[in-house]
């Protein structure tokens, strides 16, 4: 969800809402989810470091070291351009100087498509064999929390429409764990299940899209079913 420090006013909220629903989309229908009765986050990196035996770990996006400081492992480095982490940057500059490679990386920077498929490309650059990618906030509950610009204070941002995006590819094989407000799984392999489905823009999906589609365009899994699904 979005940083505090960064959080709009309410009536910038508000009235970006109002403009959003006048010229981009009306849909009221919305998940029911209950992030609270999932594991967290953190939780699910730990139990994959745990059992894969991985040595290096990158986050992006660090958020106060909300997530970063429970994590353990050998090695871990930490990106964010506002706080938390081990360096202060962008991803993007991050990326260009960066030298090392990662068993497992968590993506959970600025939650915008564009910059989310930036992130997930320049990561799997640097994922060591049989790695794992995982993002944050891929499963937003109702229209509000996934427009962009923000229009609600929680906000998932459109990181989904990467995770649509992804399930096309050939080269990447891709999840939605349903826990902590969604979490993408993206391993190097073969796509195992390949989303074939009309789609000339990602970026122009609307939240109508991903309701009426969402078993199909997500690809759920239990968030008990992780460590079988990477095998």
């Amino acid at each position: 969800m979005i940083r505090n420090d960064a959080l709009p006013s309410k009536l910038t909220l508000y009235l970006r809402r109002i403009y959003y629903y006048i010229k981009n989309e009306r849909f009221s229908k919305k998940f029911n989810y209950d992030w609270n009765k999932t594991q967290t986050r953190f939780d699910i990196i730990n139990k994959l470091i745990n059992s894969k035996k991985f040595k290096s770990y990158l986050e992006i996006g660090c958020q106060s070291d909300i997530n970063f400081s429970k994590i353990k492992i050998e090695n871990k480095v930490g990106v964010d351009p506002q706080s938390g982490g081990t360096l202060r940057m962008t991803s993007d500059e991050f990326f260009s100087q960066n030298k090392d490679t990662f068993d497992l990386i968590f993506i959970d920077g600025l939650h915008i498509h564009e910059q989310v498929l930036k992130d997930i490309d320049n990561s799997l650059n640097v994922l060591n064999e049989n790695g794992v990618i995982l993002l944050h906030d891929c499963l937003p509950a109702k229209i509000w929390h996934q427009t962009i610009p923000q229009t609600h204070s929680s906000w998932n941002g459109d990181v989904w429409k990467s995770i649509v995006q992804s399930r096309t590819r050939e080269d990447i094989d891709t999840y939605t764990i349903k826990a902590d407000q969604g979490l993408g799984l993206i391993l190097k392999r073969t796509n195992r299940d390949k989303l074939v489905h009309p789609i000339n823009n990602f970026k122009n999906l609307k939240f109508k899209d991903y309701y009426n589609h969402h078993e199909k365009f997500m690809r759920l899994i239990d968030e008990n079913k992780v460590l079988e699904t990477i095998g």
